[in-house]
């Protein structure tokens, strides 16, 4: 496939634009060195910032019409006329054998698997689990020993290592499954949150090979995401707007579960996106 320039700059022009708008708040925030304790969490856990996520590309094996611009852009090969450029997967693959091995079976092995929809978010409540000091310095809304209580009346059944990894050592093991990074792959279920949110770490990793569209679609998917996470965590963000989830509830649970459910959705058709845009139909099968 190949793009003719007045058309790809369209669509460049049409990703710079919705990219700003998504991050306007947080560029502003920034002019005055304002954090946030939810929305921070997008640029700086993700290391990808706002001037990165506006740069557009068309997706591995899409040939760019008269980009001889982009010949110094890395992952970029000489497409099949003169001055033409197109992502090359195959030069990705080379390069970071290892980490495109690990995003392949990351993606396929979470997308081959059904969801788990009973953690209700207690991850973030062992991350202060009887613990003197915590992640945020904000106060929890139902205090140190509410808190507690909460994580100690349920069944912490967390599958995802990057959120397990910050667990108090009292509330490791609480948790159903002992993680580590290396079996991190055995246990990614489409279900989990951050799971979710990771489809846009991948996403900024595979850099050219990812059309922007399905970039900015990625970094939507874990906004909203974010969002649930922290209304459903021990937090009183009450300073933020941040209205609660009480996962301690019986109605809170209810309204995690049918929004978690959602995203799973949304995951799955996004993880499918981004394997077919960056390896095609033809791509192998993961171990």
């Amino acid at each position: 496939m190949i793009i003719a320039r007045q058309d790809w700059l369209l669509r460049e022009a049409a990703h710079r634009e919705r990219a700003d708008v998504l991050t306007a708040a947080h560029r502003d925030r920034a002019t005055r060195a304002e954090k946030h304790p939810v929305w921070d969490f997008l640029f700086t856990y993700y290391s990808y910032k706002p001037a990165q996520l506006r740069r557009w590309h068309p997706g591995a094996g899409v040939e760019l019409d008269e980009a001889a611009e982009r010949l110094d852009w890395r992952w970029y090969s000489p497409g099949r006329s003169a001055g033409s450029t197109v992502p090359d997967a195959a030069a990705f693959g080379r390069e970071k054998a290892e980490l495109a091995g690990l995003i392949e079976k990351m993606l396929r092995r979470t997308a081959s698997r059904p969801g788990q929809f009973g953690c209700f978010g207690l991850h973030e409540w062992a991350m202060v689990y009887r613990a003197d000091e915590h992640r945020h310095a904000v106060p929890l809304r139902l205090g140190q020993a509410g808190t507690d209580a909460v994580v100690e009346n349920h069944d912490l059944r967390c599958t995802h290592f990057d959120a397990f990894r910050f667990f108090t050592p009292e509330a490791v093991p609480r948790n159903r499954t002992s993680l580590s990074r290396d079996e991190q792959p055995l246990f990614e279920q489409p279900g989990c949150l951050h799971a979710g949110m990771d489809l846009y770490k991948w996403a900024t990793k595979l850099g050219p090979l990812i059309p922007g569209e399905l970039l900015l679609d990625a970094f939507e998917l874990a906004r909203d995401i974010r969002l649930l996470d922290m209304q459903a965590a021990p937090y009183d963000l009450a300073a933020w707007d941040v209205v609660p989830v009480p996962i301690e509830t019986p109605e809170g649970k209810a309204e995690y579960v049918r929004r978690q459910r959602g995203f799973a959705d949304r995951g799955i058709a996004l993880r499918v996106a981004l394997l077919n845009a960056w390896l095609g139909d033809g791509a192998r099968e993961a171990a």
